[in-house]
């Protein structure tokens, strides 16, 4: 049989070793495991990374109900939880950071649902005016992915944030974290008491017009941005909001590698003016 053609989304043989150490052992009474486990993880990849629906992997990959039924189990196992947070500190390390952040930046970002999420996790965002979910994101301040929590969109931030809050106390030792206007109010003395953590609010300036940076929030922004690259990201398609949030977290896991591969943050090309004479 010939080797397949490569995707874009397939790990390089330096992102593989990352990541193939982490994987769980194979539980097949000694029989070898029919499709390579890098195989298995290309084609979750390349569903994320295309967004196209399971059953519309490509026939040179692993059969979708295999690549699915894997997906499962890894997530049944909290594989992405572990593979997100050992390669985490792999990357704070390689930049000279301490391996565990202290600080971290929270956010929420509002997505259309597809016709394929329920009534009972779907909502309303009157403020982005979005029918669909919310996610609540805590990355370091790097910008790496701590946790991930998904909700419907009628959740209001300051409510649907503690969980995601919790979770980064549980994950990490964070114990500082900044935040948005849209976090203000009672979050701020619920995370003082509740988790001795320290929510920061940091403020548009009153005299601001336009857009702007600014200082803290655009780390969590940029991850956003980074996840909403995956096409299969740019609106919310799963049934249930737990897999929505293994979907970002294989998301962010394959960015958290390139990353260490490649030595440093993602770049946008250099913008080319061309002058017609």
């Amino acid at each position: 049989m010939s080797a397949r053609r490569g995707y874009p989304s397939d790990l390089t043989d330096a992102q593989w070793a990352l990541i193939e150490a982490l994987l769980p052992e194979p539980n097949t009474d000694g029989r070898r495991e029919k499709h390579p486990r890098r195989e298995i993880v290309n084609a979750i990849l390349y569903v994320v990374r295309a967004g196209c629906p399971w059953r519309y992997l490509p026939a040179d990959l692993p059969p979708w109900q295999t690549v699915y039924w894997y997906f499962t189990r890894w997530e049944d196992a909290g594989v992405t939880e572990k593979l997100l947070a050992a390669l985490r500190i792999k990357a704070r390390v390689q930049q000279g950071r301490e391996p565990q952040p202290s600080a971290g930046i929270i956010d929420s970002q509002s997505v259309k649902g597809a016709d394929t999420v329920g009534r009972d996790s779907r909502g309303y965002d009157a403020g982005k005016k979005v029918n669909g979910r919310k996610r609540f994101i805590v990355t370091d301040t790097l910008g790496l992915l701590v946790t991930v929590t998904v909700l419907a969109a009628s959740w209001q931030d300051r409510d649907g944030a503690k969980t995601a809050l919790l979770s980064a106390y549980m994950a990490a030792p964070i114990r500082h974290v900044f935040a948005d206007q849209g976090f203000t109010g009672r979050l701020v003395d619920w995370t003082r008491d509740i988790l001795r953590t320290t929510l920061e609010i940091v403020r548009k300036p009153t005299d601001q017009r336009g857009f702007a940076v600014h200082p803290r929030r655009w780390v969590v922004e940029r991850t956003l941005a980074w996840l909403t690259a995956c096409r299969r990201l740019a609106r919310d398609y799963e049934r249930h909001p737990e897999v929505s949030e293994a979907i970002i977290r294989w998301a962010a896991i394959a960015g958290i590698a390139r990353r260490i591969t490649r030595g440093r943050p993602a770049r946008r090309p250099a913008r080319r003016t061309f002058i017609w004479t």
